[in-house]
C-alpha cells in the first residue's frame, strides 16, 4: 500500500500569524533580572581578571615576566588557533549540510516528525549555530592549550645528536617533534569525528538521511557525497596514525617480563608489528580513496566493504599474527630472539640516566686475613670522615636548644651542607632554619597569622661528625644567623602562608636592634597593595575580604605569596623537575635556598621507564612504580637554583652544559637561565650532587651495571638497592653523603654512597659512590665497587641484627634502655676499608621525658667483628683490638669477662621483667628486677678491678 503524502512546506518558514504576547512580566522585573545577570558577568570576569592580573604581578615582582609572557602567548595562541580551526571546521560543515538539503517534496511520517523541530529552530538557526560552534571552539582551545609545553618544545627543538638503532632518526624527533604530531593527530581525529557527527545529524534534520524510506534512497546524493569525503579524511589521518605508530613502537612501553619498566621494540614489534603497521597505513589509504570516489559514483558500496577489510586486517595482521609470532617464535628461544633488543635498550638506558661511563670495579666484599689489626685501624682513621649525627633525629635537638619561642620550629629532617675548615678544608655539617612555624603562632586572628608573625630568624649548624660529652649537637652556628649578615628567613619550606609585609603593624622579631617595637620588612620583594585594583584582586583570589578595608594594610604594604623554594623555583621555571629536598647555605652573607632542577623526557627511545624522586620505588630496582609528574626514561642534573631566604630572588644556573632539552627551553625561555660562569664563587662549594637523581641512577644501575644482554635477560647478576635497617618508614635506605676514600684513591672525596644486596640475599653485593663535589674535575663520576656474585661480607641489615644477637652489644643496649628510656638508631654508613666493608651506625637513647635524643653509642661492624662504643674511636679500637696510636690494648682479664657476663646477665633479666610486664605478672616482674639489680652489681665490682667505666643504673 502506498504511503500517504502531501506537498511539504519550505523548511526555511518559520511559524506563521501573529507572535505571542508578552504579557505577565513588568519592565521592572526584567530590568531587575538583566541587571542581575550583568552583574553575575561582571562578577565572573572579574574573578577571570584578577587571576591573570594576580600572576602577572607576581611574575613582575621576581623579574621572570618574560615567563609569564612565553607561556600566556603559547597558550593563547593554541586556544584561539584550534579554537577557531574547530568551530569553523564545524559551522562550515553543518551550513554545507544545510545548504545540501533535498528540494520540496513528499513527506514520509519520518518527516512530518521532524518538521516540527524545523520550523521550531529556523528563527535561531543562526545563534543556535554560532552556539554551538563556540562550544566546540571553547572546548578544542582550552584542549590545545594545555599543550603548551608540547609546542614549545617542538619550536625550538634543538638536535640530540644521537640517533635511534632502528630507523636511523635523531633523539629529537622522537622527544620534540613526535608528541606534537601525535597531538596533531588527535586534534584531527576529534574535528573530523565531530564534524561527521554534526554534519550527519544536519543532513538527517533536513532530509538528506533517512532512516525509514523503504524501497528508497537512505540518502540523497550530496548528502552521500559530503559525508564521503568526511569519511575519507578519517580513513586518511588513520593511514597518517599507522604509519608513526610504527616510530611510537620505539618508545612503547612493556612487552618483556624479565625488564620491568621496558621501552622500545622488541622481536614481535620488528617483525610483526612494524610490518604490520605499514601494510595497515596502505590499505587505510586505499579506502580513503574509494570514500573520495564516491563523489563520482555516488554509492558506497566499494567503501563499506573497503573498511571491513579494513577492521579485518586490523584483527589479522595487527593483533592475530603479531601474538602467533611471539608463541611460536618468540617463547621458545626468547632470550636468543631478544638478545638484540635487549642490548639496545641496555645502551639506550645507560645513556639516558647518564650512567654509562660508570666505572665498575671488582671489589673483594671481605679483608685478606694476612691485613694486620694495626694496619685496618690506621686505614680506618682515614678512609672517611663518617658523620654520626642524623639529621632525622638530631632536629628535637635543635628544636629544644636552639628554637626560642614557641612560634618557630626546624624542618624534619634537617638539612647537610658543607663549611670551610681549618687548612682550607671543608667539613660535613648538619645545617636547621629557624623557621616561622604557622600552627604554633599565638593569638591565632588575621593580623597575627598574616602580619606579625611573618618570618623565622637564623640558621643553626653543628658538625656532623662530633658531638658533646652528653650526646648532644655539637652547635657550630648560633640562632642569630650563624654568621650571616641577614639572619630573617622570610622565604623557607615551612613558609606555606603569605604575609603582608611593610605596613602600619610591626612584624615580631627576635633581633634586640628592634628594642621591642617590632620589625618592618626592607627586602623589596612581593606585590606592593598600594592600588585598590590590586587589593581587590587578591582579595578575591585569596577570599580575604579584610584587605579590601583593614587598617592593617597600608599603601606601604606587600604581599609575599609563593614563599617555599620549591613553588618559586618551580613557578618561574615551569619546565623544570624541581627536587625535593632544598637545602640552605649561607653565601655571601645571604641564607640562600639551593634547589636541584632536572630536565626529563618520557621518550628516550628503547630507554627503561621509571619513577623520578619516590624512594619507596628505589627499594626493588625494577623501575615498575610511577607516580612522580608521570614516568620519566631520560633525566639530566640540568640547573641549579638558589632562592634567597630574606628577598625571595630565584636564579637560575646552567650546570649540564650538554643537555639538548635544557637548550630547547632556554631558547624557548631566553635570559631566565644564567651560564655556568655566573656561578658565585661562594656558592659553588655548595653545591652537591642531588640525592634524588642518585636514587634513581641507583635504582637502575641494580640492573644496567651489566652490559650484555644474556645478563640483563637472566637476571642473576640483578642486585636491590636494601630496606633501612633501623626501619624509620622510609623504605629503601637513604644514600649518605661522606667524605671517603675509595680503593685506589690516595686522598678523600666529598661523595654521595650506597651500598647494594644482591637480589633476594642480605649480603654485601655492590657500593656504589659519585663524586658529589662540583668543585672537582671528577664531578658526577659514578662508581660500582662489585663484589663477586652472590655477594660477599654482612649487607646492613645483617650488621644491624647484630645490635640485638651479639651478646655483649645486645648487654650494652639492654642497659641503654633501662628507667623507660628508647634506643634509636641512626643512619648507617658503610666506608670501603681494605678490601672489606666498614659499617658505623650511631646509637641514641631518648630519655623516659620524651627529650630529645642523645647520642650514647656507635656500633661498628667488619667481616665478622662487631663492637660498640661511647665514640667512633672507641668503637674501632675495641673493634681491630688496638689502641688510637695501633698499640694492641692491654690483654683482657677475668674481671672483664665478668664484666661481660654480668651485663649479659643484667640484659637477660631486663627482657624478662618487661615480658613479665606486658603478662601483668607482677611477681614475675619483681623477681626480675631484683635479678637484674644484682647483675649490674656484680658489673660494677667487676668494672672496678678494669678501671673501665662502670655501667649506670
Amino acid at each position: 500500500m502506498r504511503a500517504l503524502a502531501f506537498h511539504m512546506p519550505d523548511r526555511e518558514e518559520g511559524p506563521t500569524g501573529p507572535a505571542l504576547a508578552v504579557g505577565g512580566t513588568s519592565r521592572r522585573v526584567r530590568a531587575l533580572f538583566v541587571t542581575l545577570g550583568a552583574l553575575a558577568v561582571l562578577g565572573m570576569a572579574f574573578v577571570m581578571f584578577s587571576g591573570f592580573w594576580t600572576d602577572w604581578l607576581w611574575y613582575r615582582s621576581v623579574r621572570f615576566t618574560s615567563v609569564f609572557t612565553v607561556t600566556c602567548r603559547a597558550r593563547l595562541g593554541l586556544f584561539t588557533v584550534f579554537g577557531l580551526v574547530m568551530a569553523v571546521a564545524v559551522g562550515l560543515n553543518v551550513h554545507l549540510a544545510h545548504r545540501l538539503r533535498p528540494p520540496l517534496g513528499a513527506m514520509s511520517a519520518e518527516q512530518q516528525s521532524l518538521d516540527r523541530y524545523r520550523l521550531g529552530i529556523a528563527p535561531f538557526r543562526t545563534w543556535l549555530l554560532v552556539a554551538v560552534c563556540a562550544v566546540v571552539g571553547l572546548i578544542a582551545g582550552a584542549s590545545a592549550a594545555g599543550q603548551w609545553r608540547t609546542w614549545l618544545l617542538y619550536e625550538h627543538a634543538v638536535p640530540f645528536g644521537t640517533k635511534d638503532p632502528r630507523f636511523g632518526l635523531d633523539v629529537s624527533f622522537y622527544t620534540f617533534y613526535l608528541p606534537w604530531y601525535r597531538f596533531l593527530l588527535s586534534f584531527g581525529f576529534a574535528a573530523v569525528l565531530l564534524c561527521l557527527l554534526a554534519s550527519a545529524l544536519t543532513h538527517y534534520l533536513y532530509g538528506g538521511l533517512r532512516l525509514a524510506t523503504p524501497g528508497g534512497a537512505r540518502a540523497t546524493a550530496a548528502a552521500t557525497g559530503h559525508l564521503s569525503v568526511l569519511m575519507g579524511l578519517f580513513l586518511s589521518l588513520k593511514a597518517v596514525a599507522y604509519w608513526l605508530d610504527r616510530y611510537g613502537l620505539a618508545v612503547k612501553g612493556g612487552g618483556i617480563k624479565a625488564v620491568p619498566g621496558w621501552s622500545g621494540l622488541r622481536y614481535v614489534d620488528a617483525d610483526a608489528y612494524l610490518p604490520a603497521k605499514t601494510i595497515l597505513c596502505c590499505i587505510a589509504i586505499i579506502c580513503a580513496l574509494l570514500f573520495f570516489a564516491t563523489l563520482w559514483r555516488r554509492t558506497w558500496s566499494l567503501p563499506v566493504l573497503g573498511l571491513g577489510l579494513m577492521a579485518l586486517s586490523a584483527i589479522l595482521i595487527g593483533g592475530l599474527y603479531p601474538a602467533i609470532v611471539q608463541k611460536f617464535q618468540v617463547q621458545p628461544d626468547e632470550a636468543a630472539k631478544e638478545a638484540p633488543y635487549l642490548q639496545k635498550n641496555i645502551d639506550a638506558t645507560r645513556a639516558a640516566y647518564g650512567i654509562a661511563n660508570t666505572k665498575e670495579t671488582a671489589y673483594p666484599g671481605t679483608a685478606a686475613s694476612s691485613v694486620p689489626a694495626t694496619k685496618l685501624r690506621d686505614d680506618a682513621a682515614g678512609a672517611a670522615d663518617v658523620p654520626l649525627l642524623d639529621p632525622d633525629l638530631a632536629a628535637p635537638a635543635f628544636q629544644q636548644a636552639r628554637a626560642g619561642r614557641g612560634a618557630y620550629a626546624f624542618d624534619s629532617p634537617l638539612s647537610v651542607d658543607r663549611a670551610a675548615a681549618p687548612g682550607g678544608t671543608q667539613r660535613e655539617t648538619v645545617v636547621g632554619v629557624r623557621e616561622l612555624n604557622s600552627d604554633a603562632v599565638p593569638g591565632g586572628d588575621w593580623i597575627d597569622d598574616h602580619l606579625r608573625y611573618t618570618h623565622g630568624y637564623g640558621l643553626v649548624t653543628a658538625d656532623a661528625d662530633t658531638v658533646t660529652a652528653s650526646g648532644a649537637p655539637d652547635f657550630t652556628g648560633t640562632g642569630a644567623g650563624g654568621g650571616a649578615v641577614q639572619p630573617r628567613i622570610y622565604y623557607g619550606e615551612q613558609t606555606t602562608r603569605y604575609a603582608i609585609v611593610d605596613g602600619p603593624t610591626p612584624e615580631a622579631d627576635e633581633s634586640a636592634g628592634t628594642g621591642g617595637k617590632g620589625y618592618h620588612y626592607t627586602g623589596g620583594s612581593g606585590v606592593s597593595l598600594a592600588d585598590p585594583l590590586t587589593r581587590a584582586a587578591y582579595a578575591v583570589q585569596l577570599g580575604q575580604p579584610q584587605l579590601l578595608y583593614s587598617d592593617a594594610v597600608g599603601k606601604k604594604s606587600r604581599i609575599l605569596y609563593d614563599r617555599t623554594p620549591q613553588q618559586r623555583v618551580r613557578a618561574v621555571a615551569p619546565w623544570l623537575t624541581v627536587d625535593d629536598d632544598p637545602y640552605p647555605a649561607v653565601v655571601d652573607g645571604h641564607i640562600e635556598w639551593v634547589v636541584d632542577g632536572y630536565t626529563t623526557s618520557d621518550d628516550y627511545p628503547y630507554s627503561s621507564r621509571t619513577t623520578l624522586g619516590d624512594p619507596a620505588s628505589a627499594g626493588d630496582g625494577d623501575g615498575a612504580s610511577a607516580a612522580f609528574d608521570g614516568q620519566v626514561n631520560y633525566v639530566r642534573d640540568a640547573v641549579k637554583a638558589t632562592v634567597d631566604a630574606y628577598t625571595g630572588q630565584v636564579r637560575l644556573y646552567q650546570w649540564d652544559t650538554t643537555d639538548p632539552v635544557l637548550k630547547t627551553w632556554t631558547r624557548a625561555y631566553p635570559g631566565t637561565v644564567l651560564p655556568r660562569s655566573a656561578i658565585p664563587a661562594d656558592l659553588m662549594p655548595h653545591l652537591r650532587y642531588p640525592t634524588d637523581l642518585f636514587t634513581v641512577q641507583r635504582q637502575m644501575l641494580t640492573r644496567y651495571h651489566v652490559t650484555d644482554a644474556a645478563a640483563l635477560f637472566s637476571g642473576d647478576q640483578q642486585l636491590r638497592v636494601p630496606d633501612d635497617p633501623a626501619d624509620k618508614g622510609s623504605g629503601a635506605i637513604r644514600p649518605a653523603y661522606l667524605d671517603v676514600r675509595l680503593p685506589g684513591s690516595t686522598t678523600q672525596r666529598y661523595s654521595l654512597t650506597s651500598v647494594l644486596t644482591p637480589a633476594g640475599r642480605g649480603t654485601l653485593g655492590g657500593y656504589l659512590a659519585v663524586d658529589s663535589d662540583a668543585t672537582s674535575p671528577g664531578y658526577g663520576t659514578l662508581t660500582l665497587l662489585r663484589t663477586p656474585a652472590g655477594g660477599a661480607g654482612p649487607g646492613p641489615a645483617q650488621v644491624h641484627d647484630r645490635l640485638s644477637t651479639d651478646t655483649g652489644v645486645a648487654a650494652q643496649i639492654g642497659a641503654l634502655r633501662r628507667g623507660g628510656s628508647d634506643v634509636e638508631y641512626g643512619e648507617q654508613v658503610a666506608v670501603p676499608l681494605d678490601g672489606g666493608m666498614l659499617y658505623a651506625e650511631p646509637v641514641y637513647v631518648r630519655g623516659a621525658g620524651a627529650g630529645a635524643p642523645l647520642l650514647k653509642k656507635v656500633l661498628v661492624a667488619y667481616g665478622n667483628r662487631t663492637a660498640l662504643g661511647d665514640t667512633l674511636g672507641d668503637s674501632l679500637d675495641d673493634l681491630f683490638g688496638t689502641t688510637t696510636s695501633g698499640a694492641p690494648p692491654p690483654a683482657a682479664t677475668g674481671a672483664s669477662q665478668a664484666v661481660q657476663q654480668a651485663l649479659a646477665d643484667a640484659q637477660r633479666a631486663y627482657d624478662a621483667g618487661q615480658k613479665a610486664l606486658k603478662a601483668g605478672d607482677w611477681t614475675a616482674y619483681g623477681t626480675a628486677q631484683r635479678q637484674l639489680g644484682e647483675a649490674l652489681q656484680r658489673a660494677r665490682a667487676a668494672a672496678s678491678d678494669t678501671g673501665t667505666p662502670a655501667p649506670t643504673s
